[in-house]
């Protein structure tokens, strides 16, 4: 059986080519990932980075290159779109953000994680906010949805600041073991 694609669905009428995307903000610049990530990826998606979130910590930089080998098939079929944050001026790693299908075009889902020492310099807001930005002059979707555990402050504030109210509650497994007290924003289009 042939799987069936969802992709993000464009505004426009020819289909969007998601491996050439790059937004800048002026202090960030957004663009896909690729294999040339995996080191800063790998170095940088630590515990305490991924503390709130669903993926465990990897134990081999081969985990992190396997999921980048997703990511790009992802991409290309229009799926997803997984960035990375790089500080415009200097080309840092700073993290990575993405716009994802999952398999419902109509309500992607945000997702955004920064490096443990770029934390506190409102990147992760700013790159969440330009991708809402783009995806409302180019996509068409009822809402965006923002999954966050309850206990992440800094990352809640992130939807809220662009109109998200939370829809759904409840307790979602992680990819090591435990558990997320999660709440899902749901974020309209337009503002």
């Amino acid at each position: 059986m042939e799987k069936k694609v969802y992709p993000l669905q464009s505004l426009h009428s020819t289909p969007l080519d998601l491996t050439k995307f790059v937004l800048d903000t002026g202090r960030i610049r957004l663009r896909p990932i690729s294999m040339d990530d995996a080191g800063d990826c790998f170095r940088e998606f630590t515990k305490s980075i991924t503390r709130y979130m669903y993926p465990k910590t990897p134990e081999r930089i081969e985990e992190t290159q396997e999921f980048i080998r997703l990511a790009l098939a992802l991409l290309r079929s229009g799926e997803d779109l997984h960035l990375v944050i790089c500080d415009s001026r200097t080309g840092e790693f700073l993290g990575c953000c993405g716009l994802h299908g999952r398999g419902k075009p109509e309500h992607p889902e945000l997702g955004v994680w920064v490096k443990a020492p770029a934390h506190g310099n409102g990147y992760g807001k700013e790159a969440i906010t330009a991708l809402k930005q783009w995806a409302d002059s180019n996509l068409r979707y009822e809402y965006l949805t923002y999954p966050v555990d309850r206990r992440n402050a800094a990352s809640r504030r992130v939807p809220e600041s662009l109109g998200g109210v939370i829809f759904k509650e409840g307790k979602s497994p992680k990819g090591d073991g435990g558990w997320l007290d999660e709440v899902v924003y749901r974020i309209p289009p337009g503002r």
